[in-house]
């Protein structure tokens, strides 16, 4: 079930500063400002503790994004503060969200993708650096229109050298840089 208790307004201040400061401030998402500054993302915050409870919270936010007029919501971070703590589980969860989208019939409209505390690239060390360009403060599911995606990318023509500059910008700034930026102000 989605929460909208106020017990959760820390999860999603939390969430919106590493928006603002790492996602957009590093302009590590060069797409995510103008949804930001239309204020067309989608906070929810799931209070499941399994994956059972993520996949339900899942297909219905999926379902609300599929069916709400983009001028209101665009994209939609489904936050999960008290289950997939462990990354290869979250990781293995990744299958399930694609199973739910073909079962939804959503495959080609909507996208699910995945930010993690614990996130690591494959042959990367827990803490090289370049983990932190999918790092955030809780594990995230973040449900993307494709329409808005291709939109997105025609406007950026350099779309595909993202990762790079990425990890570049990441190496420049180091573990202690990052640090610095995620404490709260």
């Amino acid at each position: 079930m989605i929460s909208t208790s106020d017990a959760y307004a820390n999860v999603v201040a939390e969430t919106r500063h590493w928006l603002t400061q790492a996602v957009i401030g590093l302009n590590l998402c060069p797409f995510a400002k103008a949804v930001q500054v239309k204020d067309q993302i989608r906070f929810a915050v799931s209070d499941a503790t399994d994956a059972e409870g993520v996949l339900t919270d899942l297909q219905d936010e999926l379902a609300l994004l599929a069916e709400a007029d983009p001028e209101k919501i665009d994209t939609t971070l489904l936050i999960i503060p008290d289950a997939l703590d462990d990354f290869l589980e979250f990781n293995d969860f990744e299958d399930l969200s694609d199973r739910l989208l073909k079962r939804m019939r959503l495959v080609g409209e909507l996208q699910v993708a995945t930010f993690h505390p614990r996130f690591q690239f494959a042959d990367t060390q827990p803490d090289d650096i370049e983990n932190y360009t999918n790092r955030s403060p809780y594990p995230i599911l973040h449900l993307l229109r494709e329409d808005s995606i291709d939109r997105a990318v025609e406007s950026f023509p350099d779309a595909a050298e993202i990762y790079e500059k990425n990890i570049d910008t990441m190496q420049r700034l180091g573990l202690e840089g990052w640090k610095r930026l995620m404490s709260k102000p």
